[in-house]
C-alpha cells in the first residue's frame, strides 16, 4: 500500500509539469556551469608566473604578487578615474530610459509609438563596429558627412573632430552609448508601466486629474521599485565600462581620457601577454563588483526593508 502510495505521488509530480521545467533548466545549469564556474579555475593563472605551454607544475608561485604590482602600475590611477567617471555619467543618464518610456506611454497614436520604440531599439542589435563606422562616416574630419555639411553651410570655419578631442570624449561616448542602449532599456520601464493598474488611471480621471498630475502620481512611483532595482543591480557593475566600446573608439590623442578598466586588462594581458597580472586585476575588478553590489543590497534593505538578493 505503501509502495503504491509512493508511485502515485511519483505519477502526479511528472504529470504536475515541475519534472518538465526541471528538465528545462538543465542546459541553462549546464551552460552556467561551462561558461561561468568553470573559468573559475582560471584565476589561479595570478597566483603563478604563467607561461603559455607550460604546466603549473613549470611554473614560479607568486602568491599575492601580481595584486601589489597591480597598484604600481603607472596608469593604473587614472584607469580607475576613467572607469568611475564613465560609470558616474551612466548613472546619471539612467533616468532618461524612464523618462522615455514615459513619454512613450503618453503618445495617443499607436502606429507611430511602434516606430519610434522599434528605431530606437534596433540600434542596440547593431554591433559596435557597426557603430564606429556610423560615426566615422559622420564626424571625420576629412570627409565626415556632419563637417561637410556645417562647412558648406558656413556654421563653422575648421572641420570638427569629436571622435580626437580628449575634452569631450567623457560626454561623447557617454552620447553614443545613451544612443545605442536607450530603447532597449526602455523596454523594462515600458513593461512596467503596462503592469500598472488601469483603474487608478480610470479613478484619477474621476477626480479631474490631468495627464501631468497622472504621471506624477501614478506613473512614477509605479516605476520607483524597477528604477531603483536596476540602479542597485548598476551599482554592481561600476567598474564593468565594457571593451568594444572604447576598443574601437580607441586612439592615441584620447588614450589617456578614454582608457577603461577593460580595455586596460586587455592590453595588459593580449598585448603584453602578462596574463598574471591581467588575470589579478580581473579578480580585482570582481571582487570589488560582488562587494558593492552587497554593500548596496544592505543599505536598500535599510531604506526600503527589502534588498535585490
Amino acid at each position: 500500500m505503501v509502495n503504491r502510495n509512493v508511485a502515485r505521488s511519483k505519477n502526479r509530480w511528472l504529470l504536475s509539469g515541475k519534472a518538465t521545467l526541471l528538465l528545462m533548466a538543465v542546459p541553462c545549469f549546464v551552460l552556467l556551469v561551462a561558461f561561468v564556474y568553470l573559468p573559475l579555475w582560471g584565476w589561479s593563472i595570478a597566483f603563478f608566473d604563467y607561461k603559455a605551454g607550460l604546466k603549473f607544475s613549470q611554473m614560479d608561485f607568486m602568491g599575492f604578487k601580481s595584486f601589489t604590482y597591480m597598484f604600481k602600475q603607472p596608469n593604473f590611477a587614472n584607469v580607475i578615474r576613467n572607469t568611475l567617471v564613465m560609470s558616474g555619467l551612466y548613472f546619471l543618464t539612467s533616468p532618461v530610459p524612464a523618462i522615455f518610456a514615459i513619454l512613450l506611454a503618453e503618445m495617443n497614436s499607436k502606429r507611430v509609438r511602434q516606430w519610434i520604440q522599434t528605431t530606437t531599439t534596433l540600434p542596440y542589435f547593431i554591433s559596435w563596429v557597426l557603430v564606429y563606422a556610423v560615426f566615422f562616416s559622420l564626424f571625420s574630419v576629412g570627409d565626415g558627412i556632419v563637417n561637410t555639411l556645417l562647412l558648406n553651410f558656413g556654421w563653422i570655419k575648421q572641420p570638427l573632430n569629436p571622435l580626437a578631442n580628449p575634452h569631450i570624449v567623457w560626454f561623447f561616448q557617454t552620447g553614443i552609448y545613451l544612443w545605442k542602449n536607450l530603447g532597449f532599456s526602455a523596454i523594462i520601464y515600458i513593461a512596467a508601466i503596462t503592469s500598472i493598474d488601469p483603474e487608478l488611471y480610470d479613478a484619477a480621471s474621476v477626480d479631474g486629474a490631468g495627464r501631468l498630475n497622472k504621471i506624477k502620481h501614478i506613473t512614477v512611483p509605479g516605476l520607483v521599485s524597477t528604477f531603483l532595482t536596476l540602479l542597485l543591480l548598476g551599482i554592481g557593475n561600476l567598474l564593468n565600462n565594457g571593451f568594444e566600446q572604447y576598443y574601437l573608439f580607441y586612439n592615441a590623442i584620447v588614450a589617456d581620457k578614454i582608457e577603461v578598466l577593460d580595455y586596460f586588462i586587455y592590453r595588459i594581458g593580449i598585448t603584453m601577454s602578462d596574463y598574471s597580472l591581467s588575470t589579478a586585476i580581473g579578480i580585482f575588478k570582481t571582487l570589488f563588483s560582488i562587494l558593492l553590489i552587497t554593500v548596496a543590497n544592505m543599505i536598500a534593505k535599510r531604506v526600503r526593508g527589502s534588498g535585490i538578493i
